[in-house]
């Protein structure tokens, strides 16, 4: 995950349960559903988990409930105080989406919020090393900004600005933020198929299996 957020994550660990939880105006309908959207990622998980962007740990407890054993990954040194002082039984390390100190085989790797924190050339990079870490059957589960066309995007940019939203606008055009159509790409020609299903206005499910796995149900795209 990009490190050059992590002076803001930093700063932000302090107020992220109360953002999350739509105590923020600006950030209310990113983090609609919030409970729903980590709930539908930890149900997907199985096996041995890695998370990224472990945050405040809200994700890793729902994993932790299903009885799963779970690895946090989590650049930010603030935010990993939190989740370790939430999670004392749970692995939490330094690290990010290329660079995490694991040496089993994963069956699921998961994150919600994060992944747009990576550039496009990154994000390839990271589901390659996804493609060589998992186990045959295993899937990567993540829930994040997405939008459907770079159109969409800049619409969404603007209506933010109509509302006096300038911290979301800007937020929107400062990181990488990606397309459906550019995800797809990535995670396919790593030799993965995946779906997308949306959860709210700004958040989708991606849900990528390894080609040949024939559980996957053969579904590329899902909207709401």
């Amino acid at each position: 995950m990009g490190r050059e957020f992590n002076d803001l994550f930093d700063e932000w660990s302090h107020s992220y349960d109360q953002t999350v939880s739509g105590q923020d105006a600006e950030y209310e309908e990113v983090f609609s559903k919030y409970d729903e959207i980590l709930s539908t990622v930890a149900d997907k998980a199985k096996g041995i988990v890695v998370e990224f962007g472990v945050g405040t740990g809200n994700l890793t407890t729902k994993l932790v409930q299903k009885g799963l054993h779970v690895i946090g990954i989590e650049p930010s040194s603030n935010m990993r105080k939190i989740a370790q002082n939430k999670l004392p039984n749970v692995k939490i390390i330094d690290g990010d989406f290329l660079d995490f100190d694991v040496t089993e085989k994963i069956d699921t790797f998961v994150s919600t919020y994060a992944f747009h924190h990576l550039t496009d050339v990154e994000k390839r990079k990271a589901i390659a090393k996804f493609r060589q870490r998992l186990n045959p059957h295993g899937r990567v589960v993540f829930a994040d900004t997405v939008f459907t066309t770079d159109k969409a995007k800049q619409e969404m940019i603007q209506e933010s600005y109509s509302k006096g939203f300038n911290r979301l606008a800007e937020d929107l055009q400062r990181e990488y933020y990606a397309t459906i159509p550019v995800l797809t790409n990535l995670f396919e020609e790593n030799g993965f198929n995946v779906s997308f299903t949306q959860l709210n206005r700004f958040v989708w499910l991606m849900d990528a299996k390894l080609k040949g796995d024939d559980k996957h149900d053969g579904t590329k795209e899902n909207e709401r």
